[in-house]
């Protein structure tokens, strides 16, 4: 096992105060890489990394010498997906197509870290074009097993102590299930809420920027400097004290295996002692239709985004990639259309749905089982498919091993652009988990 305790809230307390001196923190975080990082192979290599860390690290340190004055995420290590651009580093896209047909501005998200105080450790593994077709990332408590994807570097750099916050993105289950796979909190806000320009797009109708942490209040901290007009939320002061949780019966939850469902009856009567209300609703029974429309609809989007790169560079596509983006040739104007509609229809029926039961929280597992074993792929996303095409926000909560000892996590659903609730309630969610 190759896991460390890496948790952004403490880190960023004990280095904006003065507790920990800047640069012995990222001389000993090079050091955790070096130790770690051939193992797990979540950072794309780069030379001298340590060199420019520290550099970096003494000028952020220079230009906030009082600790009053020192911004939130003072000297912070962020890993950063690799379709995002960032200055100074190439954008490879997980592909092997030429990586200038890739080059552009950096990403808003990106910057608003870096102006928050925050260092870029690196650009981390993502499967080819953040589709299915994995790159060498392994999962960090059993090597053998896959991390997920496809943000596969940002969370297996997460779990393995390299970094406290890793940037990746989601446009069907690409940041809930690998932290749940690698035992982090992964939180996809509400669709849009954190902007997506400066990044290799996959669909643009689905794409959402995601963040990964090992803590549900390092994750709070973190959003805050990225997601669009964020509300403070306190919880003490809402009527309703703790949230009521809905839990979704019918051949959505069925998809799980029987010990992902086994797990999640555990974890409802832990809510239920700790006195939360869970009321089960039947949802989802058309959820085949909902998964095929969402497969249309980024399928098409995915061929209108490479249209030129495919048909220039096909020979140098991987066969899963290729194959999406052949049948998002295939896929109507009309269809895509109906897809992208359904987004909306959706979002209201479980929005509904939710008012008439008086549902604060949907839990659910993040995904059908823990960490498949081999890494020729990432894993099922059935789980997370329908609140994506909704676009609501969404956490995965850390929810114990399971009894093969890999991770299990919970997965928790608000209505849409109350990231704030989801959040400031993940806090109390997992300390009881």
């Amino acid at each position: 096992m190759f896991t460390f305790p890496a948790p952004l809230a403490d880190t960023v307390t004990a280095l904006g105060s003065g507790q920990d001196d800047l640069l012995e923190y990222v001389d000993a975080m090079c050091d955790r890489v070096d130790a770690v990082e051939s193992h797990v192979q979540a950072l794309l290599p780069e030379p001298g990394r340590r060199e420019r860390l520290l550099r970096a690290a003494a000028e952020v340190q220079t230009r906030f010498p009082d600790p009053a004055g020192r911004p939130p995420l003072y000297g912070l290590l962020v890993g950063v997906k690799d379709i995002f651009h960032v200055d100074g580093f190439p954008t490879l896209a997980g592909t092997q197509l030429p990586p200038r047909l890739f080059a552009g501005t950096e990403a808003a998200c990106v910057t608003a870290l870096r102006q928050a105080g925050a260092l870029i450790l690196g650009k981390t593994v993502t499967t080819e074009f953040a589709y299915y077709e994995p790159g060498p990332t392994r999962n960090p408590h059993a090597l053998d097993h896959t991390p997920g994807g496809s943000s596969s570097g940002s969370a297996a750099a997460v779990a393995a102590g390299l970094c406290p916050l890793a940037l990746g993105t989601q446009t069907v289950g690409s940041v809930i299930r690998p932290s749940a796979f690698c035992g982090i909190v992964g939180f996809k806000p509400s669709y849009g809420r954190i902007a997506t320009d400066g990044i290799v797009p996959f669909a643009p109708s689905a794409d959402h920027v995601g963040l990964m942490t090992q803590d549900a209040a390092g994750m709070r901290l973190a959003a805050a400097q990225l997601c669009r007009e964020w509300q403070s939320f306190d919880q003490a002061a809402h009527a309703a004290g703790k949230p009521v949780l809905g839990l979704p019966e019918g051949p959505y939850l069925d998809q799980a295996d029987p010990e992902a469902l086994n797990a999640l009856a555990t974890q409802v009567r832990l809510f239920q002692k700790a006195g939360y209300t869970i009321r089960y609703v039947h949802m989802f029974a058309d959820i085949a239709a909902i998964a095929q429309r969402h497969q249309a609809m980024i399928a098409a989007e995915m061929a209108a985004v490479h249209q030129a790169w495919f048909d220039n560079y096909a020979g140098q596509y991987r066969p899963r990639t290729a194959a999406l983006i052949r049948q998002g040739r295939m896929v109507s104007d009309a269809e895509t259309a109906t897809a992208r509609a359904g987004r909306i229809t959706l979002r209201k029926e479980i929005e509904e749905l939710m008012a008439q039961a008086g549902i604060d929280l949907w839990i659910c597992p993040a995904a059908i089982s823990t960490a498949p074993v081999g890494l020729e792929a990432t894993g099922d996303p059935a789980m997370n498919l329908p609140w994506t095409h909704a676009g609501l926000p969404t956490v995965t909560l850390p929810a114990g091993p399971a009894t093969d000892g890999l991770p299990l996590g919970l997965q928790c659903v608000a209505p849409f652009m109350a990231d704030e609730r989801l959040l400031a309630w993940a806090v109390a969610l997992e300390r009881i988990l």
